[in-house]
């Protein structure tokens, strides 16, 4: 097994783990992973990413689809925001240079870590009526705009962006943890489809594409049947060190 195949693997096994058990995080380490460890440009990354993302949210979805922990109705509020901004995100991205995307991902990674630190549990949500109810009037708004910026954060960098839908699935809908990563994972798929499309004309390895994302989406399957079992918690703040003690590697190598 060569060095770059080892590399993808391990990315491939941290990518389906985080989409499993957290329903985000894990797309942030995909690009990285396929820069410096595969050599791809960023412009082949990105699109990469998206398509290994795409195929592991969709695995990791399967066992939240038979505990019935998908709210579709909110899915498709945040998608019609999300993929507008995700094929617009992929247009702008396709026309930034490397040395620029390179130094933005890692800001992107920061935030990531940070918001994974955070407890993000629900506390009844910003949009509850004192009836324990969703204003749909006040809320709908904030999710398309909610669901638009992660449309192009998706588009641009080749991210599912599951770490800013779950925050704002519990904290402005008020959806219960489980919930809100179940739904998070049907936003991400689909936004991730999207930015793709957005990408369509780049030639990709797809060899180096079904390595990835088989990998990543064995993993999420296995993930998703065991979140009920696993300390979350203590996986999410492990993984946020991780991403936090990467971002200024990944910041300088746009400079190497």
């Amino acid at each position: 097994m060569t060095l770059t195949v080892a590399l993808v693997l391990a990315g491939a096994v941290v990518v389906g783990v985080s989409l499993g058990l957290l329903g985000a995080g894990g797309s942030v380490l995909a690009v990285p992973v396929l820069v410096y460890g595969a050599g791809q440009p960023v412009a082949v990354a990105v699109p990469t990413s998206l398509a290994v993302v795409a195929i592991s949210s969709m695995g990791a979805l399967v066992p939240r689809l038979r505990r019935g922990q998908v709210r579709w109705s909110v899915a498709a509020v945040f998608a019609a925001g999300g993929v507008p901004a995700a094929l617009a995100g992929a247009v702008l991205g396709r026309g930034l240079p490397g040395e620029l995307l390179l130094p933005a991902f890692a800001v992107i990674m920061v935030v990531v870590a940070v918001r994974m630190l955070r407890d993000a549990e629900s506390t009844g949500g910003a949009c509850r009526t004192t009836a324990g109810r969703v204003n749909r009037r006040r809320c709908l708004p904030r999710a398309l705009a909610a669901g638009g910026g992660v449309g192009v954060l998706t588009g641009v960098f080749g991210v599912g962006g599951g770490f800013a839908v779950v925050p704002a699935l519990t904290l402005l809908l008020g959806l219960t943890a489980t919930d809100a990563v179940g739904t998070s994972l049907v936003v991400v798929a689909v936004n991730s489809v999207a930015g793709f499309a957005g990408h369509a004309g780049t030639r990709l390895d797809y060899g180096l594409v079904l390595l990835f994302a088989g990998g990543a989406l064995l993993t999420s399957l296995v993930a998703g049947r065991l979140a009920t079992r696993l300390p979350a918690d203590r996986i999410r703040r492990w993984f946020a060190w991780t991403v936090l003690a990467l971002a200024p590697l990944v910041a300088a190598g746009a400079w190497i």
